[in-house]
């Protein structure tokens, strides 16, 4: 007799899915681990592999979480990108790529930086605006991230 299934808390992040971002039908199962240690799954409804950490700042990272978390406490610090690179000993464009990300996903990582880093909105907002100065050059999706977070003035 086969065992029954865990519960899984992944949604199908394929667009083409019918059950694309929907927890109910869905049919997805565990599928081992991939290089970096993240949980792969597969989407028997339109047999596709992800990764757990697809729609992510993390997606397709070598960093660990460790690190990104370093580098965001470094950034809440007011300290350079080309400061960050010494200080960790990864490269400024590896550090501007991720910020990049980060914009992109701002709204995630707004709530998981308040969380894990436990910052302030306040803190939040002056880290936002180092992200948008140290990368001048944004792209429309990250220009578009950011004006989600970033309201002029946050909260008490």
């Amino acid at each position: 007799m086969a065992r029954p299934r865990g519960l899984i808390e992944v949604t199908c992040p394929n667009h083409r899915c019918k059950y694309y971002h929907r927890e109910k039908g869905k049919d997805i199962i565990k599928k081992g681990k991939n290089r970096a240690g993240h949980q792969r799954y597969f989407c028997f409804r339109c047999n596709t592999n992800f990764v757990e950490t697809s729609e992510t700042p993390l997606y397709h990272k070598h960093l660990s979480e460790s690190e990104i978390i370093n580098v965001c406490k470094h950034l809440v610090e007011k300290n350079g990108i080309r400061s960050i690179e010494r200080i960790t000993g990864h490269h400024r464009d590896t550090i501007g790529r991720l910020l990049e990300d980060m914009a992109e996903h701002a709204e995630q990582m707004n709530d998981y930086i308040i969380e894990n880093l436990e910052l302030t909105p306040f803190e939040c907002d002056e880290f936002w605006t180092m992200v948008k100065k140290n990368r001048r050059r944004l792209s429309t999706t990250a220009r578009l991230g950011l004006k989600k977070v970033m309201r002029g003035s946050t909260p008490a």
